[in-house]
Formats: C-alpha cells, sequence, structure tokens
C-alpha cells in the first residue's frame, strides 16, 4: 500500500489525539498508509513534551511549512488561524482537514481554490452523526434543516456573541436560549461551539437555510445536539450526548475520533458509508 503522509497543525484536544492514534507505538501500530511527518504548535517547548514518548518523532514546523511535509494537512486550530493553515495546503494541491468547519463556511472561496489547485477538501463529521443521511436528503427537495446545541454552560463561555451582547453564561440557573438564527450568524458567533452547525449546512441546504439554536444549561454535563430534516424523501431526528474534552469543554472527544475516521478512510480498501 501506498503510504500517504500527514501533518498536524495544533496539538490541543483534537490534534494531540489524531498524532497518537497515527503514531506506530508499542502496543498500537499507528494506521497502515498514513504516517505523520510533521506538526505544528505555537508554543514549540510544549509540543515537544507531548511528543516526547513518539516511537516515530514528527518535525516540529511553522504553521504556513506543513503543506510542503504532507499529502494530508489536518488542521486543528483556533478558527483565527485558519488561513495561515487552509491556503498553503490548497495552494499546494493538499488534502485538507480542517477541524475549524466554521471558518471555512465564511471561506467558501477556498473550496474554488482547491478546484484550481487540484486540492480536496474532506470535513470531518464531527460530534454530529447521520451526515451520511443528511447528504443522501440534500440530492432531492429538503423543506427544513435545523440544529439545536445544549452545552454546559462553561463550553460557551467566551462566546464572541455573547460578550456582544453581555450575555453571562455562568449566571444561567436553567435551561436558556443564547443563540437562535442561521447556521452563517452562529459560526460568526460562536466559533468554537458550532463546527457540528457548520458540518450540518455544508453536507445539507446551505448555512442561510440551515437554523441553529444554542442554548446554556447547567444541568446537562454532555454536548448534546439535535438534528431534525424535513426531505421529500424522508424526515429524520438525530439525538447525540457527546462527552466534553477534559483538556477543553468546548470541543467533545468525538471529535478527534471523527478526523481519525475520516484519515483512515482516505486510504482503507473497504469504506462503509456514503
Amino acid at each position: 500500500m501506498a503510504v500517504m503522509t500527514v501533518a498536524i497543525a495544533g496539538l490541543g484536544a483534537i490534534g494531540l489525539t489524531v498524532a497518537k492514534a497515527l503514531d506506530p507505538t508499542e502496543g498500537h501500530g499507528g494506521i497502515a498508509g498514513l504516517r505523520l511527518v510533521a506538526v505544528s504548535e505555537v508554543d514549540r517547548e510544549k509540543a515537544a513534551a507531548a511528543l516526547a514518548g513518539f516511537a516515530a518523532l514528527p518535525e516540529i514546523v511553522g504553521l504556513e511549512e506543513l503543506a510542503a511535509r504532507a499529502d494530508i494537512v489536518v488542521e486543528a486550530l483556533p478558527a483565527a488561524l485558519f488561513e495561515r493553515v487552509a491556503v498553503p495546503a490548497l495552494e499546494a494541491g493538499r488534502v485538507f482537514v480542517p477541524c475549524s468547519v466554521g471558518a471555512l463556511l465564511g471561506r467558501m472561496q477556498l473550496v474554488k481554490l482547491a478546484a484550481e489547485k487540484g486540492a480536496r477538501i474532506v470535513v470531518p463529521t464531527g460530534a454530529l452523526l447521520g451526515l451520511d443521511a443528511v447528504r443522501a436528503c440534500a440530492e432531492g427537495p429538503v423543506e427544513s434543516i435545523t440544529i439545536e446545541t445544549r452545552k454546559p454552560p462553561g463550553g460557551l463561555a467566551g462566546a464572541p456573541y455573547l460578550v456582544k451582547h453581555n450575555i453571562d453564561v455562568l449566571a444561567v440557573t436553567g435551561p436558556t436560549r443564547v443563540f437562535a438564527g442561521n447556521a452563517r450568524d452562529a459560526a460568526a458567533g460562536f466559533p468554537a461551539n458550532v463546527n457540528v452547525a457548520a458540518a450540518l449546512a455544508l453536507a445539507g441546504i446551505g448555512p442561510v437555510r440551515t437554523r441553529v439554536e444554542i442554548w446554556a444549561d447547567p444541568g446537562v454535563d454532555r454536548n448534546i445536539h439535535t438534528i431534525r430534516v424535513e426531505s421529500g424523501a424522508a424526515r429524520l431526528t438525530m439525538t447525540v450526548e457527546g462527552v466534553p474534552s477534559e483538556t477543553n469543554p468546548r470541543t467533545g472527544k468525538l471529535s478527534p475520533l471523527s478526523v481519525i475516521a475520516a484519515l483512515r478512510g482516505l486510504v482503507s480498501t473497504l469504506k462503509v458509508g456514503s
């Protein structure tokens, strides 16, 4: 099997988990057909410490250098750094795997750039479920798609939308809806929280028609996403209750596993699901 090389931007809750899955450490054979060759992290000393136990140490490089090192570039960064990884990767014709899907939603010109350069953008399912079914429904007429997200207040604190509107989610005492609108506005207002809504919009009927509700709920200890689809082919109602990451409550433990599954699908002989 031909081996594809991988570079990862960011070694946080998502990036480091993916890196560990790719490393052929004792008792874990990595992923056949994939080899981690480079990573990038703002704090290089922190990155070196995180990688210390790896059997095959990747090179630590600058963000803009990742595209020159690997066939596949995984972005797992704060949304503000998105373009510094995305643009070089697409310019170089790489397979680009973004975790900050909300940042992609506001930069759809990058899809055109990918087409011009022979690159691919592979969006992981993330903390959602049923995107295959949503994509299938979108091949026919779709009346509506909505997603309701409920998170512990600490997982929403600091979002730009909340700061702008002086909403203190840490002070809520019961389930409180803090946003209702479309996926495009949700992605701008909650860049660290609604990558799920952005992925849903891309799979379905677009960011303007996809409706989003965000709730701060002190009564839950998981990130809960409920999707409802009304289409000519099917009516779908799907709920996922994701366990928040200990290191970053704004994301869930399912997100890095979804990236790993997406990478495995790029080299698998058998790929299940459309």
